[in-house]
């Protein structure tokens, strides 16, 4: 029988996101824009969560679809090469479901009860009806959609290495219980720590879709300036003629990620010297935000809807390949299938 164990020479990771409509700034430099640099060095993949979208959304699913082509045609549009990553949708490689169900049976309840998100959503979802097993067990959803692809390593910001601590605790739970010729069958994925710059909204909180305080990668010129002239600044500078401090402004902080070193100074001097009002200093933030997103833009403009159909279609048929020889293994360790059909 074979090994359980990854063949590709490079280590391989994965990563994935809900489509609850389009990617803002946040997403792409949260996560994209370090995926698209992950490709030189890793064999990627990367995919859209349909079903964790379920988990919040189950009342009403009637975005699901158009919001999966859009996200990838976002990822597309960031640079992530289907040559190059396996792109696919979640809900197409249905070995997800079954390695989900899998683990559920091995699964302590308090383990998913404890995960930091799940009082947190909770506690900002109000709205909606989350006493859910769905919602409940997305911790573990997530951990199959890990494991079944043996990755090493799952680029995460800070604030999910939670979610993938889980996922090394059911996988070495599930390595006590069933092994493949005394050879774990589950390998522990490690924390892949990305960069991800502090970037507020329009309001000045975390930039977030459900504040509605976003800059899309899809906004047009005019709406990228319109929404950084609403932008709250330095609550210090009332009048113009008060100096301010980019340490304390929230337009300050995109100076810091998307502007040239020589406007930062410019930024730096004119504010806290009252030499430039904050209409300008916005301004010169929305300018380095059109340069960043004109290429973005230009090249998600490039793919038609029958491509990125069939750009979906081919990296989810790669992906079931990927995630059926994992399974093939699962099944026979858990004595389901015999030793014979396992290894074939």
């Amino acid at each position: 029988m074979p090994e359980p164990a990854i063949s590709s020479t490079r280590a391989r990771v994965l990563s994935g996101m809900r489509p609850t409509g389009k990617l803002h700034l946040g997403n792409y430099m949260g996560a994209l824009a370090n995926w698209v640099k992950l490709q030189d060095e890793y064999e990627c993949y990367f995919f859209i969560a349909d079903w964790h979208a379920l988990t919040t959304d189950y009342a009403d699913p009637s975005q699901i679809v158009p919001n999966t082509k859009d996200v990838l045609l976002d990822y597309l549009a960031a640079g992530l090469d289907p040559n190059r990553s396996v792109l696919f949708q979640q809900s197409k490689v249905l070995q997800h479901a079954e390695l989900y169900l899998q683990l559920s049976m091995i699964t302590p309840l308090g383990w998913l009860e404890r995960v930091p998100t799940y009082k947190e959503q909770q506690e900002n979802l109000t709205g909606k009806d989350l006493s859910t097993i769905g919602f409940l067990g997305y911790p573990l959803l997530m951990a199959s959609d890990i494991l079944i692809y043996q990755p090493q390593f799952v680029p995460v910001g800070n604030d999910q290495t939670a979610h993938v601590e889980l996922t090394r605790e059911v996988a070495r739970r599930f390595n006590q219980f069933y092994q493949l010729d005394g050879k774990d069958v589950l390998p522990e994925p490690k924390v892949l720590l990305t960069p991800s710059p502090k970037l507020p909204g329009t309001d000045g909180r975390k930039m977030s879709k459900s504040y509605g305080n976003t800059i899309l990668m899809t906004d047009p010129e005019p709406v990228v300036r319109q929404k950084l002239k609403t932008m709250v600044t330095d609550p210090a500078r009332v009048r113009r003629t008060d100096p301010g401090d980019p340490d304390k402004c929230p337009v300050g902080d995109l100076h810091k990620v998307f502007s040239t070193p020589e406007t930062l100074a410019k930024v730096y001097d004119g504010c806290r010297s009252a030499g430039i009002g904050c209409i300008e200093c916005k301004g010169w933030a929305a300018n380095a935000l059109v340069q960043i997103l004109g290429p973005i833009q230009a090249r998600r403009a490039a793919f038609s809807e029958k491509q990125v159909e069939e750009i979906l279609e081919d990296g989810s048929s790669r992906a079931r390949t990927r995630a059926e020889q994992t399974m093939k293994h699962v099944r026979t360790a858990m004595q389901l299938t015999s030793a014979a059909e396992g290894s074939r």
